[in-house]
């Protein structure tokens, strides 16, 4: 009986979840597929990738790296030396390693791992979310075999003979999403028939935000809605503390971090969120209607550059952070009063699907290693 080949495969993304949850899932994805793998990923040492991916199960080596400060700080002199080191340690883990691909899906840690596998003709993937890529992705596309993209109109940024749109990897409960509303809203201990706004504010410099909103949540429960808020850590005191002195207090259900997320998915009418990757995908997989509000420190603004994508074909509205206390409740009480602008919003999100994202990928990396062994 003929032994099934074994597959090597490397895998860079960290530094936010944005870049290390859908490495996870394109590496499950290929773990699937293939029937012997083994997966390697690579990361920048004390990013969350260093936690996040052994708890997936999978094993990770990390490199000295980290990007240049955006203001002027000591910490920027040592940059030049970390890169160094990265790139010499890239090459000896490409070489050790010997991968059939490697697939990189944004932070630090891929520059140097994609650029040595690519000088090794290792074949090589990249996989661009946002709708205004990154620096490090932009050098990459010059090297790599493929880019996979979430958007359309990136051959501005990358050859337009790499580029394969397969949307963005999503976590498989919310692609196959089937929990009642109703229940759900039970689930979170709220009335199982009151409109509902989830808000979801609990990712990386959300603070400010929550702040805004927690002035304005008194006025925007009195419009009738229930609301379950993600907060993050830092924010969670500050808005218990807030709710805790609310008349509506019964209709909020405050957390720092929601597991679920198909259940508060299913049991939202209307969204406010961040404008992420991750977020918007599940948004357009779960086809509600949404507030966008931009990170407006996020790398490039990449986070408008996303939301405006969609609002641009009536498929979300967009309320800058600098705006929220004077447009944020106009917005929630359009879309919560309006239910002919919910459902335009709701058609208009269904041009923005691709699909299984995962499976797309794991496609064009197994194209990429068969070609390669084909001609070999």
């Amino acid at each position: 009986m003929k032994t099934p080949e074994t597959y090597k495969i490397l895998v860079s993304g960290g530094g936010t979840g944005g870049h290390i949850f859908p490495a996870i899932a394109i590496a499950n994805g290929l773990k699937e597929r293939l029937e012997n793998v083994e997966i390697l990923f690579v990361g920048a040492k004390g990013r969350m990738e260093m936690e996040k991916v052994p708890m997936a199960g999978y094993q990770i080596q990390g490199l000295w790296i980290s990007g240049f400060q955006r203001r002027l700080t000591m910490k920027n002199l040592s940059v030049p030396f970390k890169l160094a080191s990265s790139l010499i340690k890239a090459r000896r883990i490409v070489t050790s390693f010997n991968p059939d691909a490697a697939v990189g899906t944004g932070g630090y840690a891929s520059a140097p791992l994609l650029k040595a596998a690519a000088a090794k003709k290792v074949p090589t993937l990249i996989l661009e979310q946002n709708s205004y890529p990154g620096v490090t992705n932009r050098l990459l596309g010059k090297s790599v075999d493929k880019v996979c993209t979430a958007y359309e109109g990136m051959e501005k940024y990358f050859p337009v003979e790499k580029i394969v749109l397969t949307g963005s990897p999503i976590r498989q409960n919310i692609m196959k999403m089937s929990t009642d509303p109703e229940e759900a809203r039970k689930f979170f201990d709220l009335e199982k028939d009151r409109p509902t706004l989830l808000i979801l504010g609990g990712s990386q410099g959300a603070r400010n935000m929550n702040t805004v909103i927690s002035e304005l949540i008194d006025k925007m429960l009195s419009l009738g809605i229930q609301v379950i808020w993600q907060t993050g850590k830092i924010s969670l005191p500050m808005v218990e503390k807030t709710v805790v002195g609310s008349k509506f207090r019964k209709r909020v259900k405050v957390v720092d971090f929601i597991h679920e997320m198909d259940k508060a998915y299913a049991a939202a009418d209307i969204l406010i969120s961040r404008a992420g990757a991750i977020s918007i995908a599940e948004i357009v997989q779960v086809n509600k209607p949404a507030i966008f509000v931009p990170l407006p420190s996020a790398a490039e603004d990449h986070q408008t550059h996303n939301a405006m994508s969609l609002a641009n074909k009536n498929a979300a509205l967009i309320v800058p952070e600098k705006d929220l206390g004077n447009s944020l409740l106009d917005a929630v009480q359009l879309l919560i009063r309006n239910p002919e602008k919910r459902d335009e919003i709701k058609a208009n999100l269904h041009q923005f699907e691709h699909g299984n994202a995962t499976e797309k990928i794991v496609d064009e990396v197994v194209k990429l290693i068969r070609q390669k062994k084909g001609n070999e």
